[in-house]
């Protein structure tokens, strides 16, 4: 038995992925299903337990090599008491998942709010290793946020703390999963970026639609790429809508800035694998708007070097 290995998950709203990490933060094997959201607790954790199992197949280990399991979940979660308390995208409040998930497994279940795990992933192992304070973003089907500081995850004294997602960024604007008008999620999540894409092809005047044409006329095959791919091949349509969306993301990363200062500010999340055709516009416009103008240190922005695995390293380290 080698119990030098851990399991985390990165339980998304569309999708989630089990991976086994070994002393070294590196990912041997790994398994993935669709969230499939709305169901049951129960059933979710059914599927969780599953990939797990499979993850740990695949890495060619039992579960007695397995030293315990952490879980990133999105929402509002009491690291302490272990339960989901809110989760908006998943549709739970008050989740006993650890418990569950005890039942299933019978190994130790930690659970931290995934934005942080996929911070505390960064920090240990990607682009903000070495820092001493860092912040993650990331764009998924909402807007996580994880603060790293002075080498700790900071959540706040109920735990629901680095919800950067649901700052308001426009006064009564678009409706939010959390129930707010104007959150920065409604406008900067792979999400928002859809449903921009969506408007803009319904809106389109011409008589051809270059992202209509690619998506085979139907709304549904629409992705975060679509757009930048329009805008790639020279399709202002698609342009327009990056370029909405970047003015987004870019407000709410100033602000975080503005806030926080930190070394390191590192985006992740489907979206960021647009690299620098999204990163780029944002630095230019969050250059011309950070409070810190004219200092000689200034956060650096990047993308978060794990990708989407920073938020299973971070997990199965909590």
């Amino acid at each position: 038995m080698n119990n030098n290995y851990r399991v985390g998950i990165d339980l998304g709203g569309t999708n989630i992925v089990a991976g086994v990490v070994d002393k070294d933060y590196n990912i041997i094997a790994r398994a993935e299903c669709k969230t499939a959201i709305p169901r049951p607790e129960a059933d979710v954790c059914d599927s969780m337990a599953d990939i797990v199992k499979k993850a740990v197949k695949k890495a060619k280990l039992t579960m007695d090599d397995i030293a315990y399991i952490g879980i990133g979940v999105p929402g509002a979660v009491n690291p302490e008491t272990r339960i989901v308390e809110t989760s908006p995208n998943l549709f739970f409040t008050n989740w006993e998942i650890s418990k569950m998930m005890e039942e299933r497994l019978h190994k130790f279940v930690k659970i931290e709010n995934d934005a942080n795990a996929a911070a505390l992933g960064e920090f240990l192992a990607g682009s903000a290793k070495g820092c001493k304070n860092a912040v993650a973003v990331t764009l998924g089907t909402g807007v996580g946020g994880g603060i790293v500081i002075d080498g700790k995850i900071y959540s706040g004294s109920n735990f629901a703390g680095a919800e950067l997602g649901h700052m308001v960024i426009v006064k009564d604007g678009k409706k939010c999963g959390c129930g707010r008008r104007g959150c920065w999620e409604a406008y900067a999540s792979a999400t928002a970026l859809i449903n921009m894409t969506k408007d803009a092809i319904r809106n389109e005047k011409a008589e051809f639609s270059y992202m209509l044409d690619a998506v085979e006329g139907d709304l549904d095959n629409v992705n975060g790429k679509t757009a930048f791919d329009a805008m790639k091949d020279g399709d202002a349509t698609g342009k327009a809508v990056v370029e909405e969306y970047i003015s987004y993301l870019a407000t709410g990363i100033t602000n975080v800035i503005n806030i926080f200062q930190p070394d390191v500010l590192c985006v992740g999340g489907g979206v960021s694998k647009q690299g620098e055709n999204l990163l780029a516009p944002v630095r230019k416009i969050v250059e011309q708007e950070r409070i810190t103008k004219s200092n000689d240190k200034q956060t650096v922005i990047c993308a978060a070097t794990l990708g989407n695995d920073a938020g299973i390293i971070g997990a199965a380290c909590l």
